[in-house]
């Protein structure tokens, strides 16, 4: 059997530059956005060593020769940029919000439902996510910009759209419902964890999502809001993923070059496409990245061994005290 790191050149040598977007299960950010995660890296991307275990750096007989020479390529960028940043690939970690770092607890269909049933709404949960779906896709003639301060306007069209129910206090109990810690849980458990490993060894922090206002009291009522050094919401930069002026902004908050940075997101074209045309790194949530460990072990191999003793250290306590 290959092993990981010929399979992840093997990805690079068979869909270069030629997938689509990751597919869109639930809808965009805000009220809903856990969308689908993709599959696929791009050519010659740094992205593709984040997910290389350094156990696993060897190429086996069952890899090509363009294979191997497209994983030496990769290991040279990474130790080039080791050398540049003392140890650490990247000054900065860019986190995308919805798909990333939270998830909805419950599916939207269904909380848009439970929570109308009192107003009224007794559409299925089938056909409410299958209006969800085409009202989001719709261009949104009242401003460029989905998320516009609060988002309300934009999320009353959609929430109208998908349930056929007006009724303005369903619409308050729904959108006040998303900004509580009941409809949000981490992605990744270990995250605190890890970036706390990052921050300690002078890695910068930020949040950079396609949101509205709604987004830093969700990270507080989180308790994860002191974890992160900025956040740069859409609402708040009036500029949203792909396009590069919000990811330069977060550069601007933390201090940072764009090619300081590596951004983690789950879409394809706002993440990964937009990180790498305002002139940073990406890597796909997923894909490139399975969870927050694997990112700190491609930022920092020093940070590897230090979570590792750590938990080494854990366990050794719980089995004494045991």
């Amino acid at each position: 059997m290959a092993t990981k790191a010929g399979r992840i050149v093997r990805s690079l040598v068979s869909s270069p530059l030629v997938s689509g977007y990751g597919s869109n299960k639930y809808g965009g950010e805000g009220l809903l956005a856990a969308r689908g995660l993709g599959s696929s890296v791009s050519l010659f991307s740094s992205s593709a060593a984040a997910a290389v275990e350094p156990e696993e750096t060897h190429l086996n007989s069952t890899t090509t020769p363009v294979e191997t020479r497209l994983f030496g390529m990769l290991k040279d960028y990474e130790e080039y940029r080791r050398a540049l940043y003392g140890g650490l690939t990247h000054k900065a970690l860019f986190v995308d919000a919805v798909g990333t770092l939270v998830v909805p607890s419950q599916p939207m269909a269904q909380i848009y439902r439970q929570i109308g049933e009192k107003y009224g709404v007794n559409v299925s949960e089938t056909e409410i996510l299958n209006r969800y779906r085409r009202a989001y896709e719709q261009p949104w003639g009242r401003s460029r910009l989905r998320y516009v301060d609060d988002g309300r306007p934009f999320w009353q069209f959609i929430v109208s759209a998908s349930t056929g129910c007006s009724d303005p206090q369903y619409f308050e109990e729904l959108y006040n419902y998303y900004m509580t810690e009941k409809a949000w849980h981490l992605c990744d458990p270990n995250a605190e964890k890890v970036f706390q490993a990052l921050k300690n060894a002078g890695v910068k922090i930020a949040i950079v999502s396609n949101f509205d206002t709604r987004l830093r009291p969700l990270l507080k009522a989180l308790n994860c809001d002191h974890w992160f050094d900025a956040v740069a919401v859409s609402a708040e930069v009036e500029a949203e993923k792909p396009n590069p002026m919000i990811f330069l902004k977060a550069c601007d908050l933390l201090g940072v070059n764009p090619e300081d940075v590596v951004h983690v997101g789950d879409d394809r074209r706002n993440d990964i496409w937009g990180a790498r045309d305002a002139g940073c790194d990406a890597w796909l949530w997923g894909s490139d990245v399975q969870s927050f460990k694997e990112v700190c072990i491609s930022v920092s191999f020093f940070l590897q061994l230090h979570i590792y003793l750590s938990e080494w250290l854990h366990l050794a306590v719980s089995l004494i005290l045991f």
